[in-house]
């Protein structure tokens, strides 16, 4: 188990993290979902691999954790804590850096999106390896990724990138 959590626990924090987007809700993920391993290891059949059976863990998790958070209601505290996503001039300084560019146009997609190109490029998973951790048919996995990269290709061009990348 202890060799497990160090092959696998970044991966699944970084998932985890890209789903609920706060830290404290992803650690708390990692340690469910490794309890979940402990106890389940039984019911792993190894038709998939081991990262993708976690990963598929870790979606289910994460998306209760997020079902759950959205009945809490914002404090003035939290509500402050939001940023503001008007632009301002540094924020039009940090559309001109590509790799910022591209990671706030992969902020703008659906999350239905934005978790299959994160599995995807990120997690580098196979099409049939996306289709088992997200719970959809391929063809639905090749379809959201299609429309996904269209409408990244959009963003990107509105934002003032080039589709050629140097």
């Amino acid at each position: 188990m202890q060799v497990l959590y160090g092959r696998h626990h970044v991966r699944v924090f970084r998932f985890s993290l890209r789903l609920v987007r706060n830290e404290s809700i992803a650690e708390d993920l990692i340690s469910e979902v490794f309890l979940d391993v402990w106890r389940q290891a039984g019911k792993f059949e190894g038709r998939s691999a081991v990262s993708t059976w976690l990963l598929a863990i870790t979606r289910f998790k994460a998306l209760s954790a997020l079902r759950k958070r959205k009945d809490a209601e914002l404090d003035d505290e939290t509500a402050a804590a939001i940023e503001d996503t008007s632009d301002n001039p540094e924020t039009a300084v940090a559309k001109k850096d590509k790799s910022k560019a591209l990671r706030k146009c992969l902020t703008a997609l659906s999350p239905d999106h934005r978790e299959i190109v994160d599995l995807v490029y990120y997690h580098e998973k196979s099409v049939e390896e996306v289709a088992e951790i997200v719970g959809i048919p391929e063809n639905t996995v090749k379809t959201r990724l299609f429309y996904a990269r269209k409408k990244l290709a959009e963003l990107l061009n509105a934002a003032g990138i080039e589709r050629g990348w140097p």
